[in-house]
């Protein structure tokens, strides 16, 4: 098992490089289009739908990483009263749990959008490029992001070794 999650460790470096890529893009587009719009008066046209694109990819690719590492918001109103019951590690997994079970619902409801656009030929206003390729990649990011969450819910419950020697 812990041979496994080393390797999952060591893929979840492939998303992170996809985002960073995205974002460089995104940078250097931006950079591009002020300094267009601003000296020769020519703004790039399909920077509007670029950077939808590049937000999309950037946003739902670091998003299982994110949630496996425990790396999103949280509110700590409620840390001292189960640190005194010692029920930490039961609400963590809980709450990973119900958090990625409670995804699925999103990425039925975003594949069968993706599968509407695709039906329907969407495509973006200038590039053309098909709409439903980025409701694709957000449907199965989110679903890894679930199966992640749901996963380490689960380690928190019944193996909590395991995460403490990730994290080292």
């Amino acid at each position: 098992m812990a041979s496994l999650l080393h390797i999952i460790r060591r893929l979840s470096v492939v998303p992170v490089l996809v985002a960073s890529v995205a974002l460089f893009i995104l940078m250097v587009m931006t950079f591009c289009d002020v300094i267009l719009r601003s000296i020769f008066n020519a703004p790039i046209e399909a920077a509007t739908e670029l950077t939808r694109i590049l937000m999309a990819i950037l946003v739902f690719a670091v998003l299982p990483v994110a949630s496996a590492r425990g790396d999103h918001i949280a509110v700590d109103l409620t840390d001292g009263l189960f640190a005194r019951l010692h029920l930490t590690r039961l609400r963590d997994g809980l709450v990973y749990l119900l958090s990625g079970v409670m995804l699925f619902w999103p990425v039925k409801r975003v594949w069968i959008l993706a599968e509407r656009a695709r039906d329907y030929g969407d495509v973006t206003e200038y590039l053309a490029i098909p709409q439903f390729y980025v409701g694709w990649f957000i449907a199965v990011f989110t679903a890894l992001a679930a199966i992640a969450m749901i996963v380490v819910g689960l380690l928190h419950l019944f193996a909590p070794r395991l995460l403490v020697e990730s994290r080292s």
